[in-house]
């Protein structure tokens, strides 16, 4: 990768005019687009509307970026957002210092989209299953989602998908990495998606976005995610370390009993739901079963609010809505893998070069061997409480 010139001092400190910035974004932007032009025509013409809608938003966030310095000497930038900026400039420092991720410029510059995500992700599942379909894209593989930038495109897809059958689960993305293949357009920018979360939420997703610069494998999402939010939880431990904030501590630790509880809540029920799946019931036998196991998700969540967190609703948005396999199934692409993940990192003394350089060498396996001796790490010990998909809200509308 690059190095961004800004790390060897070769750009004035102050920060360039909007517009000029503007317009050198945009005339790299047009570079870009015609990069991904070959990939458009590799896709063939049935996939050709869903690539140039992707070029679109992901040209229109370059191009509403600016950098934080360009932000913070701005007199009409509001105090609340200057403040938020001044803190995801400490923390993507400390991500380059203390974490070892990728000292570039993803997330050094900021934009407005004046929406609430920054796109949406279709999942799909099959009724009767928990296995998400997957798409697979030029460049970076398969995945098991489907991103749109335009709100109106994602729900058209979900309603296809489900004239189709599937069980869909639409779900609003704060961020996305680019994997700092964009770091010559200016690299992923902080937004509005996300600058205001709680202090420890913001660190959370600006670590795991980071983690994915450091590794990305082909057509293995679970593998990605995990070792990504393994990255960001170790963050955010060593960010409220490094604060000595008691206050902030206190607050982290009980969001993280409850992310804990909320994700042993859907994870118990997903391993029911298999269970049911696999035990060979006819197909209405398989309907009856999953209609009550949804019910008692939906209850079981409200005796967990209720009395073990006393009344605390922050999860209420993701029970409002109709649950199903899409649902549960993308829970596990965020999770499966973290305890085993944590687990090497204590086994390589909680030093993260050498626990990145250990992640390496498993991605150089077949995707079976390298899950293999993930689990081969994971054995001795204890399972790891899980945690929640990656910078997701305890009120977020996530998966």
């Amino acid at each position: 990768m690059l190095r961004d010139c800004r790390t060897i001092g070769c750009v004035s400190s102050s920060p360039p005019s909007p517009d000029r910035a503007a317009g050198g974004r945009l005339r790299r932007a047009g570079t870009l687009a015609l990069l991904l032009a070959a990939a458009l025509a590799a896709g063939g013409c049935a996939s050709t509307g869903y690539y140039a809608q992707a070029v679109r938003g992901h040209l229109s966030l370059i191009a509403a970026a600016r950098p934080i310095e360009a932000w913070l000497a701005d007199p009409a930038t509001p105090a609340a957002l200057r403040q938020r900026l001044a803190l995801a400039r400490e923390l993507r420092a400390f991500a380059a210092r203390e974490l070892g991720l990728p000292d570039n410029r993803s997330y050094t510059a900021y934009a407005d989209l004046a929406r609430p995500a920054a796109l949406w992700n279709v999942f799909a599942a099959p009724e009767l299953s928990l296995r998400l379909k997957t798409w697979c894209y030029p460049l970076v593989g398969c995945a098991s989602y489907r991103g749109y930038f335009d709100l109106a495109a994602a729900q058209r897809s979900a309603g296809e998908l489900q004239r189709q059958g599937y069980d869909v689960n639409l779900a609003p993305v704060p961020a996305y990495s680019t994997l700092g293949w964009t770091d010559w357009l200016g690299g992923d920018p902080l937004l509005n998606t996300f600058i205001d979360w709680p202090e420890a939420d913001l660190a959370r997703l600006i670590f795991h976005e980071l983690a994915h610069q450091v590794l990305y494998v082909r057509d293995d999402t679970v593998f990605n995610e995990s070792f990504a939010t393994a990255v960001e939880r170790e963050g955010v431990r060593r960010w409220i370390a490094q604060r000595g904030d008691a206050r902030l501590a206190e607050a982290f630790a009980q969001t993280e009993r409850r992310r804990a509880d909320f994700l042993a809540l859907l994870l118990a029920h997903r391993a029911r739901l298999a269970a049911i799946y696999a035990g060979g019931a006819g197909a209405e036998a398989q309907r009856a079963g999953k209609r009550a196991l949804f019910a008692d998700l939906q209850a079981a969540y409200r005796r967990l609010r209720n009395d073990s967190w006393g009344g605390f609703a922050g999860y209420d948005r993701f029970f409002e809505r109709e649950l199903n396999n899409a649902h549960l199934g993308a829970v596990g692409a965020y999770n499966d893998l973290v305890p085993a993940f944590e687990a090497l990192l204590a086994r390589e003394g909680h030093d993260l070069p050498r626990f990145y350089a250990a992640v390496r060498r498993l991605a150089q396996l077949p995707k079976a061997q390298r899950e293999t001796a993930l689990h081969e790490v994971l054995a001795p010990t204890v399972r790891a409480k899980p945690t929640l998909v990656p910078g997701q809200r305890p009120f977020a509308a996530g998966p």
